[in-house]
């Protein structure tokens, strides 16, 4: 999933943080209150199932809707609206039975029909969902995705109310884990048809099945609830009546909300992590997700150059950009893929340092500026000049700041502008095609290396520098087909395409994010996943 902001706090089943608060508010210290409150440093793009692609839409998303699976600890899966689930012997067809009593917040029943709606609304090529990719492997959806099928001939059917069969084409490794993302959650077609194109874009534009239901937030608003769902079928077990949520870009206002009593959760960033780090509330959490520039190869023809795109990467001072601009933890990435997410299967190795390529993520400005003239000249240039966007919160301006500063050390005839705009257009803008380089993160949405590979296929939605690379395609396909019931060839796959990605620098990573946080000692129960950035708040309680 996209990453919130440059100081991403957390989230989805995948996405990630969510502190927020009513500012004003009475103090939630009252050992009788039941909610909690939480910051967001960024506003909601969407609510839209088929549409969001964020951690903070997602972050609502997992905590007021649900599927087949929820996603325990470590990424353990557990039973949701599933009671029942039966795999066939080659692993191409699943048929799982759900419960009769879960409900939507309006009262209607939760079907089978409403995830064959759902996953037809977003694998269909009018909705635009830059998600839909992931239901390849699932029988048509890449047909559907060529426009060579309808896509009401996906590989899925309600067998009855409480019967749903799934066909794929071939067998997924992963598919239980998508099981529990919220791209595969159902629809409530009547809703979604009221509203028509303005379904998912207010709390009360849609309807919830999870734990909690949303009310207040209008669509462009900093301020909105998540309240107890009394239609929900394990509401007996959802100990908090309200979470409230406030976003707060700037971190000394969100720190003195915490020490006020208004927040009970905030991120801290550079000096305030310095300050706070030996308080016994200080919480430091590793995140699946990397924050990386992604250059525009259809925008700009120049940075089709491989020696350009490696000269910027090569100007950067990763370890200076963590320890002293972010300083929140967050470490130098060894690659595009996230450590900790994988391990070799037959060695226990890690996944980012098997497949690390130093020369993409080490700083070396002497050859940089060698490779700087150099693709210049094959590009018939004298002067680099581009504009760097990236959001408006203090972490994205200081890193916009810190990154033009250090493109800018290739020479005087670089000159790098820089754009700070919100979250919610800066992912439009990104997906647009609407920049030359962006500061840009992505969050596992699942344990696996392919959540994250799988965005720079040709042709992906996600992909919006427009890079491509013949073999890079050819492996991640392999990945998925000829070599997806065989770990050790897929692990390989995978490896190689991580190498192939940072040789030819499609990207260029600058940190592993990591989240340094202040939680208040009542808060307990919450449930977090690495891979997906998830917090997971149906456990949450209040410790009297």
């Amino acid at each position: 999933m996209k990453a919130k902001s440059v100081i991403k706090l957390g989230a989805v089943a995948l996405a990630s943080t969510f502190v927020l608060a009513a500012c004003g508010s009475k103090s939630s210290s009252s050992s009788s209150d039941k909610s909690v409150n939480f910051m967001e440093s960024s506003e909601i793009p969407t609510m839209d199932t088929s549409k969001v692609t964020d951690v903070v839409g997602m972050t609502q998303l997992s905590n007021s809707e649900e599927g087949i699976y929820r996603l325990g600890k470590n990424s353990s899966v557990h039973n949701a609206l599933a009671t029942k689930t039966k795999e066939s012997k080659d692993g191409k067809t699943w048929t799982f039975t759900l419960r009769k009593n879960a409900k939507w917040s309006n009262g209607d029943p939760v079907t089978a029909q409403d995830f064959v709606y759902s996953w037809q609304r977003t694998v269909n090529p009018k909705t635009a969902s830059e998600y839909a990719y992931l239901f390849s492997g699932i029988k048509n959806a890449d047909k559907i995705a060529a426009n060579k099928v309808n896509y009401k001939q996906l590989g899925i059917k309600a067998d009855g109310k409480y019967k749903l069969t799934v066909t794929l084409d071939r067998p997924i490794p992963y598919f239980k884990l998508l099981m529990g993302f919220c791209i595969f959650f159902p629809q409530d077609q009547k809703v979604v048809e009221k509203y028509g194109s303005k379904y998912g874009t207010a709390s009360n534009k849609l309807v919830y099945d999870g734990p909690y239901k949303q009310v207040g937030w209008t669509g462009t608003n900093l301020k909105w609830k998540l309240v107890k769902n009394p239609e929900y079928w394990n509401k007996k077990n959802v100990k908090m009546d309200t979470l409230n949520y406030q976003v707060v870009k700037d971190t000394s206002t969100a720190l003195n909300l915490y020490n006020s009593k208004k927040l009970d959760v905030t991120t801290i960033t550079g000096d305030q992590v310095a300050q706070y780090k030996n308080n016994k509330n200080y919480v430091l959490r590793k995140e699946a997700s990397t924050f990386y520039l992604q250059l525009n190869e259809k925008k700009d023809k120049y940075f089709k150059n491989k020696k350009i795109r490696q000269a910027i990467s090569m100007a950067i001072d990763r370890k200076q950009l963590t320890g002293k601009v972010l300083a929140d933890g967050s470490q130098n990435p060894l690659g595009y893929v996230s450590t900790g997410l994988a391990k070799n299967p037959k060695t226990g190795q890690d996944f980012a340092k098997e497949a690390e390529v130093k020369p993409a993520v080490t700083q070396n400005l002497t050859q940089a500026k060698k490779l700087l003239k150099e693709g210049l000249k094959e590009e018939g240039m004298s002067n680099l000049k581009f504009t760097l966007m990236a959001d408006d919160t203090d972490a994205g301006k200081s890193t916009n700041e810190f990154l033009q500063s250090q493109i800018e050390k290739l020479g005087s005839n670089v000159k790098v502008t820089v754009q700070n705009i919100p979250f919610k257009t800066r992912l439009s803008d990104s997906s647009d095609g609407k920049f030359d380089a962006v500061v840009t993160g992505w969050g596992a949405d699942f344990s696996d290396p392919i959540s994250f590979l799988q965005l720079f296929v040709t042709g992906n939605a996600q992909n919006n520098g427009d890079w491509s690379n013949k073999q890079y395609d050819k492996l991640i396909k392999a990945s998925n087909t000829t070599d997806a019931t065989n770990p050790d060839k897929r692990w390989s796959d995978l490896v190689q395409a991580e190498k192939v990605l940072m040789n030819d620098q499609a990207i260029v990573p600058l940190y592993q994010q990591a989240n340094s946080q202040l939680w208040s000692s009542k808060v307990k129960g919450v449930i977090y996943n690495t891979a997906g950035n998830n917090f997971d708040y149906s456990k949450l309680y209040i410790k009297k």
